[in-house]
């Protein structure tokens, strides 16, 4: 059976798609730098506060730490997984 509609994204086939991906690609820049800047703050209060046997706030450190390389790794990967998936579903019959 034949489909009637038909998808083919077009990065510039409207105007102001420029200016969306200069946001998009500052959106990224600013994601990537708030997680590096969280993981040095995770990693300073998990040495500081392991130092002082401050088990509590060496454990938060550790998880903010964790938690900024994780949104790093999503954000890094968001759109190789986008383009995976727009794939995986132009495959779908």
């Amino acid at each position: 059976m034949y489909s009637a509609v038909t998808a083919h994204p077009n990065l510039t086939a409207l105007p102001g798609s420029n200016v969306l991906q200069q946001i998009v690609n500052g959106a990224e820049a600013w994601a990537l730098s708030i997680a590096l800047l969280g993981a040095f703050v995770g990693a300073a209060l998990w040495a500081v506060a392991s130092h002082t046997h401050n088990h509590q706030f060496a454990a938060r450190g550790r998880m903010a730490a964790l938690i900024s390389a994780a949104a790093a790794l999503v954000v890094g990967s968001a759109p190789g997984l986008v383009n995976f998936f727009e794939h995986l579903g132009t495959q779908a019959k």
